[in-house]
């Protein structure tokens, strides 16, 4: 009994991270779920991490949006189907590109850009009213208005001049996306909405603008909960990133992104509070078929790296069999 006594009184003084809790209700997440993810390079890594796990999912239509206004606006055009126009996308530096999407989808060619654009639009609408989870990641109360007076998503390596700045306050988020949510639920009662914080740190913002930048953004995703208790989650991968892996080896070498160790951690406390048992052994079977595709062996010649393909193939079809609703279409 002594030695049992003082082994816990070791462990206690032993812990070497501050654990942070997550909410008990957290929504269960299945692979019948339709998910949509928008927001920051927090939801690039969640959205990834599902897709690689068989969910159908859809990521960041858009490109990678980082201000609540934007993720609101880009949510609302998915829903309502809009169309770009020429009129919508302006040339700069031989690109053409939009004030409302990443720099992935600019191009030298209009039409080009004006049909991608409009295909991922198209894409997420077409799914909409099957989509009854969405994952929001906002990264920064900071947003950037144009000489038009309208915030954009990215300014596209244009001059600061061209641009004011301005932090965002909780009430300017909560009159966004209050009227939003009521919308979206009376639309679909079922759905769920999980937000989060990113855990990127803005530093060009400086330490405390980017402090006060994140507190907003926590404020008004506590008090959007409070509104819509029974739809809206949060999900503390800011909190996780800050107490338990506060170490820089858990960063990339600009100090500000997640290191992949740092994202399969978040990833796995992500699992832990919304997969079940079941959920989690299929991702767990998804992810072996994911990385068995993209391995390329060295010296196999063709007739064994086509035996190869076929076993998976075979994996494949004997999981579609079984749960016909797993995503597989780009593998």
């Amino acid at each position: 009994m002594a030695k049992l006594k003082l082994q816990r009184t070791v462990d206690d003084r032993m812990k070497l991270m501050t654990p942070v809790e997550i909410e008990k209700d957290f929504p269960h997440i299945s692979h019948k779920d339709k998910v949509l993810v928008l927001g920051s390079c927090f939801s690039d890594n969640i959205g990834e991490k599902l897709h690689t796990s068989g969910f159908q999912v859809d990521i960041n239509p858009f490109g990678t949006l980082y201000n609540p206004v934007s993720i609101a606006r880009a949510t609302q055009e998915i829903r309502d189907g809009k169309t770009y126009m020429e009129n919508d996308l302006f040339n700069y530096q031989g690109l053409w590109q939009s004030d409302m999407h990443h720099g992935s989808f600019s191009g030298p060619d209009k039409k080009t850009v004006l049909d991608h654009i409009n295909d991922r639009i198209s894409k997420a609408h077409n799914t909409w009213r099957n989509t009854n989870l969405v994952l929001l990641t906002f990264g920064s109360a900071f947003v950037y208005y144009n000489k038009t007076g309208e915030i954009v998503s990215n300014c596209h390596k244009r001059p600061e001049s061209e641009f004011n700045r301005q932090r965002l306050s909780i009430e300017d988020i909560i009159s966004l996306y209050e009227p939003l949510f009521h919308s979206l639920f009376e639309q679909n009662k079922e759905l769920n909405i999980i937000m989060t914080v990113s855990p990127i740190r803005h530093l060009r913002d400086g330490l405390h603008q980017n402090q006060l930048s994140k507190s907003t953004l926590l404020l008004a995703i506590d008090k959007l909960k409070s509104l819509f208790p029974h739809n809206i989650y949060y999900f503390p991968a800011y909190e996780i990133m800050m107490d338990e892996l506060r170490d820089y080896r858990f960063y990339t070498d600009d100090l500000m992104h997640p290191s992949t160790m740092a994202i399969e951690y978040l990833w796995e406390k992500f699992i832990t509070c919304s997969f079940d048992n079941e959920t989690q052994q299929l991702a767990e079977e998804c992810q072996k078929i994911y990385k068995a595709i993209n391995h390329r062996p060295l010296h196999a010649d063709e007739k064994t790296h086509k035996e190869f393909l076929k076993q998976i193939v075979l994996k494949i079809n004997r999981l579609k069999e079984k749960y016909p609703y797993l995503e597989f279409k780009t593998e």
